[in-house]
């Protein structure tokens, strides 16, 4: 299921600068993460944003879990 989920994340040089989007579409994974992690519903982003499906928002934050699975995470800055 995870693989599947992974496969709506794109990545194209033409699209928001290259970075990690879902299906193609101007909606970069961070911004979905962010929104989430911000206390908005799905039920809520889904509404703001109609292209969006629920699976979308799973393979964000799928996406996201994936990249902690480096080997050296930096702190974040303040």
């Amino acid at each position: 299921m995870k693989d599947n989920l992974l496969s709506r994340i794109t990545v194209d040089p033409n699209i928001c600068h290259g970075k990690p989007c879902v299906r193609g579409l101007r909606y970069p994974v961070e911004l979905l993460l962010e929104l989430m992690s911000s206390n908005m519903s799905t039920t809520q982003i889904l509404a703001d944003y109609p292209d969006l499906e629920a699976d979308d928002l799973r393979a964000a934050c799928a996406y996201g879990a994936r990249l902690t699975h480096l080997n050296r995470v930096e702190p974040l800055a303040a």
